[in-house]
């Protein structure tokens, strides 16, 4: 069982900083590529860039919590439930 996760390809989990504008403020994320693959996915299933689609979401953070202790953990766990909501319909794919 390890071997599925052992034997990934190194590529996949290593890490990738990006320079971005947060409301107005330039800053920088840095996450693993495979989290940057799935995150470069939603903005383009969104229809915006990968920056606008963190911005926009860094916005509803503050506007929803008023702030954004981890924004890289909130970043992962995006990437998470996106998985989480297209894994029943590649199972249902899979089926047919």
């Amino acid at each position: 069982m390890c071997h599925l996760f052992a034997g990934q390809d190194p590529g996949d989990y290593e890490p990738e900083t990006r320079r971005l504008r947060l409301n107005g403020q330039s800053t920088s994320i840095r996450l693993e590529r495979s989290f940057w693959d799935i995150i470069d996915e939603i903005a383009q299933s969104e229809g915006v860039s990968t920056p606008a689609f963190i911005s926009k979401l860094h916005s509803e953070v503050l506007e929803l919590r008023g702030e954004t202790r981890n924004f890289t953990s909130l970043l992962r766990c995006a990437c998470l439930v996106r998985l989480r909501q297209t894994l029943p319909q590649l199972h249902l794919e899979a089926a047919e």
